[in-house]
């Protein structure tokens, strides 16, 4: 469990986060990352990690094909990053992705071809 001391109008009190809430933000914040899905698991595929020089988040996802790895990396970044430090006041020291797999989309059936038409037949 972490806590910080924050104190808008001179009030005194204190705010403690802990874990959970932490890694329900980042998953929050994944939800908005198009073109991957987390690693399905107990732990949602986030670790979570209170240092002293910030929050180390640990994060594993499933890509979507048709998409740039390293473009959906540097997006998980920067919108964990910002979510977490707007929302809880914590600074993010690192965010470490993991691209378990890809998922391909699923193959279409094939088509038939289309029956000839009476006027096809005729025109033979």
């Amino acid at each position: 469990m972490a806590s910080i001391r924050y104190n808008p109008n001179g009030q005194k009190g204190r705010i403690s986060y802990n874990t959970d809430i932490v890694s329900g933000i980042i998953a929050l914040s994944l939800q908005e990352t198009e073109g991957i899905e987390l690693v399905p698991s107990r732990s949602k595929g986030i670790k979570v990690n209170f240092e002293k020089e910030g929050i180390f988040a640990d994060i594993s996802v499933i890509a979507h094909y048709g998409y740039s790895v390293p473009e959906l990396a540097f997006a998980i970044q920067q919108t964990v990053k910002q979510m977490v430090e707007s929302m809880t006041k914590y600074r993010i020291a690192k965010v470490d992705v993991h691209i378990q797999s890809v998922v391909f989309p699923e193959a279409a059936p094939p088509v038939p071809p289309a029956a000839e038409t009476q006027e096809q037949q005729e025109n033979k």
